[in-house]
């Protein structure tokens, strides 16, 4: 390493952050620090904010964790959680219909290099975080537009095998049917990823079967996750951000 340290982070210049508006829609980690005030939905349809809707809806709580590295089994132990891995045959895992078999009160670590990044940076930053899917699309942004100030959904997307970031059109379509429900004054980024929704809300278990990461999960023998992720407003669940956990909400956003 240089004298000089690591290069630094950079920032969304202010051109970028569609602060003239009530209701903002942006992509990836980079958005998600950038967030002080204001209320951010994180969005990972497949599968991290789908499977953490399907486990607070239950009464478990769930910890977001950045890595998946022997920290992860460090961090679990230090709030008295299972680790969610991806090779345990009999463990949770972050498939959402293996959320069924866990009973309330269960605390899970989740561990994702997308929707709980962003989730952590945003709430960093100051910003109060929700988790919204497909699935909790409605209540999500009746809760968000709740808040009363300026409300920013975050399509976390996948990754490259590069580690830049790709977007994804599941996420994409995630955040308009959130947006779609959020009060305020939308961005054109906010207006277009609606508009993207709108396109393919009377298709989606197909849409999301056909787009690139419901082919890879289809592939890898997931397919009844992406099925089970398309159900548009199948729950009412709003998984809340405190004290290092999403879990399930009990009042309004703004209350």
């Amino acid at each position: 390493m240089s004298a000089q340290g690591p290069p630094p982070i950079p920032e969304v210049p202010a051109w970028a952050r569609q602060e003239e508006y009530d209701v903002r829609f942006q992509w990836g980690p980079l958005a998600a620090r950038s967030l002080t005030g204001e209320t951010c939905v994180v969005v990972d349809v497949l599968r991290f904010t789908t499977a953490v809707e399907a486990a607070t809806a239950r009464g478990v709580a769930v910890y977001p964790y950045r890595w998946r590295d022997d920290t992860a089994a460090a961090f679990a132990d230090s709030v008295h959680a299972l680790l969610v891995t991806r090779h345990d045959p009999v463990g949770p895992s972050l498939s959402p219909l293996n959320m069924a078999g866990l009973s309330p009160g269960t605390s899970l670590v989740l561990p994702s290099p997308n929707g709980s990044t962003c989730a952590l940076l945003a709430a960093e930053a100051g910003a109060r975080v929700a988790a919204g899917c497909l699935r909790n699309a409605g209540a999500v942004g009746t809760w968000a537009g709740a808040a009363g100030g300026p409300v920013t959904v975050i399509a976390c997307g996948e990754k490259w095998p590069d580690g830049s970031l790709r977007p994804s059109l599941e996420d994409l379509l995630g955040a308009g049917a959130i947006l779609a429900h959020a009060r305020g004054k939308p961005s054109p980024e906010a207006r277009a990823a609606i508009a993207a929704f709108r396109d393919a809300e009377r298709a989606l278990p197909e849409v999301l079967s056909d787009c690139a990461s419901g082919r890879e999960l289809t592939e890898k023998g997931r397919g009844a996750d992406v099925r089970y992720a398309a159900r548009l407003n199948s729950g009412s669940t709003v998984p809340v951000l405190s004290d290092g956990a999403f879990r399930a909400s009990a009042r309004p956003a703004g209350s």
